[in-house]
């Protein structure tokens, strides 16, 4: 295992296709599943303001012994700290956090379509860090069509990526041809539909006939057969777990390809119907909080 895919930026850079996400990874158990991830092979490590967990991860990173250099590190600015003056304050609290000089990609979590002038003032912060060399590259998260239009008519800089929800029941693939046309990576959060299963669902995918079916002809689980179809489609995926035996098996995906007929089954799969909230009902008065200073 440690076999890895990168992927090349719209700036140059290159980052692992394959990351651990800690989305929901509680405090308490985060550094341990980060080092842990990094032992098996993992070099992309995504966190969140919003998670509380960057400190944690920091740790993680830290007790690996790996270089710095050597680990992709992606973190979210919350909404509660956009506007240029306050961004850029956030990226002091998430860098000081996580113990690092640099961050390799640094997003906003949500587009606040509610106050988007503040949204247009953090990602200008973020093109400034950019340009100062603090961050390595930029991009967005939960950006739908129209305000990922908006911000490229106002700012300068193509967002390097996209991190969005997609999972076989939920491909998102106008938002993905977009992405495309423009130069930016679609990066898939819960790429293996766990939001299917936590959320109550009539339907999880772990439970879907053609995934197991397809799985067993690997022997491998659905799970990998779920994040192999994001990197044989080019896209970033960062599947959370922090149990050791399933941060092995996330990683364990480089040995087995899925025909182009298992490709188009599993995209037949997509209900569009989103698991998350809805972007444009993230709102500073729904979902705004103090994030912390390090």
């Amino acid at each position: 295992m440690g076999a890895t895919q990168t992927i090349r930026l719209n700036n140059g850079i290159t980052m692992p296709a394959l990351g651990l996400g800690v989305f929901q990874a509680v405090p308490e158990v985060t550094a341990a599943a980060v080092e842990e991830a990094l032992r098996l092979g993992y070099r992309l490590i995504d966190t969140a303001a919003a998670y509380g967990n960057e400190r944690e991860v920091g740790e993680g990173i830290r007790r690996s012994g790996i270089a710095r250099s050597d680990i992709f590190i992606e973190t979210k600015v919350w909404i509660s700290d956009f506007g240029y003056d306050a961004t850029l304050h956030a990226f002091d609290k998430s860098a000081g956090k996580l113990g690092v000089d640099q961050l390799d990609l640094f997003l906003l979590h949500q587009p606040l379509s509610s106050a988007f002038d503040l949204t247009l003032g953090a990602y200008r912060a973020l093109e400034q860090l950019l340009a100062d060399r603090r961050v390595r590259a930029i991009g967005v998260s939960n950006f739908m069509p129209d305000m990922l239009h908006r911000l490229l008519a106002e700012t300068s800089i193509v967002p390097a990526v996209n991190q969005i929800e997609v999972h076989p029941y939920f491909q998102q693939t106008e938002l993905q041809r977009l992405h495309d046309e423009h130069g930016t990576l679609t990066q898939a959060w819960s790429p293996i539909g766990g939001i299917t299963s936590y959320r109550g669902g009539s339907k999880s995918t772990f439970d879907d006939p053609l995934l197991q079916q397809i799985a067993s002809e690997f022997d491998k689980s659905p799970a990998q057969v779920m994040l192999r179809w994001h990197l044989q489609q080019g896209r970033s995926a960062i599947p959370k777990s922090t149990r050791p035996e399933r941060i092995a098996e996330n990683l364990d995906v480089f040995d087995f390809e899925l025909s182009p007929a298992q490709l188009a089954a599993i995209d037949a799969l997509d209900t569009g119907v989103r698991g998350g909230p809805e972007p444009d009902s993230i709102t500073l008065d729904n979902y705004g909080r103090e994030i912390p200073e390090a």
